[in-house]
């Protein structure tokens, strides 16, 4: 398995190296000692969640703010488009965001770190995205900036065929960057 960098800091790609002959193809999705060499603490992940969509669906932009929660994301099915919005006020790229192909040819798996935001919208006729997370979900700390939002202005490759009512109703980039830096109330 590979450790892949990417233009945000701290967001990481891990690449393994998928094995396929007549009977199909078998690969490793997660690895201690990649993870450890990368800088991730492999115990520390305490989570395991699935999420299936349909084609044009997107779900986030999601985060947590206080602790937060660092994941390590991965398509077991299908394929998606996956953005990380760096929503990190004391890192070089905050307010960046990079879009990713994860899917179940390559089976990348990307390494999102505390404080960023993190969404995809499905590619295929259905996608199951695998999610490893390092910390219990605490409602209390959701943030979520809605998807359309202009001045993040990510580009989604297909349209939009349905968010959840959350999503729909999310907050503005601005007003979450306020909040986070305490230069306004904001509502993330």
């Amino acid at each position: 398995m590979q450790v892949l960098p990417t233009t945000l800091d701290g967001v990481l790609i891990l690449a393994p190296t998928p094995h396929r002959d007549e009977r199909g193809l078998f690969t490793r999705t997660f690895d201690t000692a990649t993870a450890a060499r990368a800088g991730l603490d492999p115990a520390a992940f305490v989570q395991d969640s699935q999420s299936r969509s349909r084609r044009g669906v997107v779900r986030g932009l999601h985060g947590r703010v206080g602790g937060g929660e660092a994941k390590l994301v991965r398509v077991a099915h299908g394929a998606v488009h996956d953005v990380v919005v760096d929503a990190r006020p004391g890192s070089p790229t905050f307010g960046r965001w990079e879009a990713f192909r994860l899917d179940d040819v390559d089976f990348h798996v990307l390494s999102v770190p505390r404080g960023c935001l993190h969404g995809h919208q499905t590619l295929t006729d259905t996608a199951d995205v695998c999610y490893r997370i390092d910390a219990e979900h605490d409602p209390a700390e959701d943030v979520a900036v809605h998807h359309l939002d202009p001045d993040l202005g990510v580009g989604w490759p297909l349209p939009v065929s349905l968010v959840s009512d959350r999503d729909a109703a999310a907050g503005s980039w601005a007003a979450l960057v306020a909040t986070l830096t305490g230069d306004g109330p904001g509502r993330g």
